[in-house]
């Protein structure tokens, strides 16, 4: 350790060179007396010269340390002894040389010193910029939760088949639902239907085409979605006068606006149709009570589409959706009634 070099431990302790262990241990009783914290309080480098102190008494206790010790000892002083011997111009030659080596080491020194604070300076920077990435990173979560938020806040729009309902009934059961105007009187108490746009479909069994049909299916577009809906939650529920008539959402999926309702607690139950609307075979002019929190645009009746008597019914399906996915749809009845 540097401390080896810089003091002299034999210097410390007083003795000599040649002194014995006993010698040492002596002389370190004699000089911790005098050097103890504790007999000079009032002394700032008591604690310091003791613990010097101690390091020269345990280095020369240990035989291996002191034999170092010792060597180098002896190359310094044999240094001393030449350095005596040379005139004047050499020592200031030599002289030199040393200052310029404990320059060059004070610089060294330094420059490692300037590097490790440079070093310091340098993690601190990169600790910040970690510490400021991951704030905006958080602030940039906190935009995205408030945003996505806001989004779950605002409802969804209402697409053309958010008002639609497939129908299917059993023509054993209801052998008067042959017609139009038939399928519109049974859904009249829910709402109005845009009754030009329905799609009826009698179909005869697979296995005996030539047979009357025995089952009838049909996509039923309401006006209001909260109509459409009251006719899904009535589904083959007698007293609704639905009694073996299975309602269902068109492609099977409830509306996304339907879903928004129950998030925000808009929609918390099944609406349930008055009895004197049952007794009245005229379409509702009003929404049923538990669709009062409805907003207003969303009350609003789909717009109708104006189109020639002469076109086929499908083809005004077609027409009012305006979209693809009532071709799918109108496919997968077809489908299912040549499978069953």
């Amino acid at each position: 350790m540097s401390t080896e070099v810089e003091m002299n431990p034999y210097e410390l302790l007083n003795v000599e060179v040649e002194a014995d262990e006993r010698t040492i241990r002596t002389a370190y009783r004699q000089r911790s007396l005098k050097v103890h914290p504790d007999r000079n309080p009032n002394n700032p480098d008591a604690a310091r010269k003791f613990h010097e102190l101690n390091q020269a008494y345990e280095l020369l206790l240990d035989p291996l340390r002191r034999l170092a010790l010792d060597a180098k000892l002896r190359v310094k002083a044999a240094k001393a002894e030449r350095f005596k011997s040379f005139d004047t111009k050499r020592k200031a030659f030599l002289e030199e040389l040393e200052e310029r080596e404990r320059s060059f080491k004070k610089a060294r020194m330094e420059k490692q010193k300037s590097e490790a604070d440079q070093w310091q300076a340098n993690e601190k920077i990169k600790d910040e910029g970690r510490r400021l990435r991951e704030e905006k990173e958080k602030e940039f979560r906190q935009r995205e939760q408030n945003a996505k938020k806001v989004d779950e806040d605002e409802p969804p729009s209402i697409e053309p088949n958010d008002t639609t309902v497939r129908v299917k009934f059993s023509l054993s059961e209801h052998p008067d639902l042959t017609t139009l105007e038939a399928l519109v009187a049974v859904f009249a108490p829910f709402g109005p239907t845009d009754t030009e746009t329905i799609v009826l479909s009698l179909r005869a069994s697979k296995k005996a085409p030539s047979k009357p049909p025995k089952y009838g299916t049909a996509l039923v577009p309401f006006k209001r979605i909260g109509d459409a809906f009251a006719a899904v939650c009535a589904s083959g529920r007698p007293e609704r006068g639905l009694k073996g008539i299975d309602v269902t959402w068109v492609g099977g999926k409830e509306p996304e606006i339907l879903g928004w309702l129950k998030r925000t607690g808009k929609l918390s139950a099944q609406p349930d149709v008055p009895s004197e609307a049952r007794s009245n075979p005229e379409p509702r002019n009003s929404t049923p009570s538990m669709f009062s929190s409805f907003p207003e645009t969303l009350l609003e009746p789909v717009p109708e589409v104006t189109v020639s008597p002469d076109i086929d019914y499908e083809s005004l399906t077609l027409m009012r959706m305006r979209q693809a996915e009532r071709e799918r749809l109108e496919r997968e009845i077809l489908e299912r009634e040549a499978n069953e």
